[in-house]
């Protein structure tokens, strides 16, 4: 399947790239989500005469996404958890509870945005979190576990 990207997609290409993918990946993800259209030769030319406009809105989403990097990066987070011995949680802090931390610091975070390789933390201590503000703007933040009291 032939699409046109209408944004810039990880991995894939940046606006205004024909390219190829597997149908239900361009059926399922990418036109549902306006992400790229069918390369017809009619949208090929309503691409052409859009391709400024889009580039003008994916311009500004950078430089938005630049400007939250430089209030997110390097933030530091406490969120207070039930620990029992051993420094041990009872549950874990997954991207939910991170979300909430930056609400309460007032800052806007997309659990989506969230990136936790390691999985959800299950013990007490400090630990690195990507947040993932735009396929080009990544931000580093510390989240410290802090037992309750």
């Amino acid at each position: 399947m032939n699409v046109i990207l209408l944004d810039n997609v990880e991995n894939l290409g940046r606006i205004g790239d024909l390219v190829k993918v597997k149908p239900g990946y361009g059926r399922n993800f990418l036109l549902p989500q306006g992400k790229a259209a069918l390369a017809t030769p009619d949208n090929i030319k309503a691409m052409e005469a859009k391709r400024a406009e889009l580039e003008k809105a994916a311009a500004e989403e950078l430089a938005e996404a630049k400007a939250r990097h430089k209030v997110i990066n390097g933030m530091e987070l406490v969120i207070a958890a039930n620990a029992g011995s051993e420094d041990k949680l009872f549950g874990s802090v997954g991207p939910v509870d991170i979300e909430k931390a930056f609400e309460k610091v007032q800052v806007e975070v997309q659990r989506s945005q969230i990136r936790m390789p390691d999985g959800p933390i299950h013990s007490l201590g400090e630990f690195e979190i990507g947040v993932h503000l735009h396929p080009d703007v990544d931000a580093e933040i510390k989240v410290r576990v802090v037992p309750e009291e």
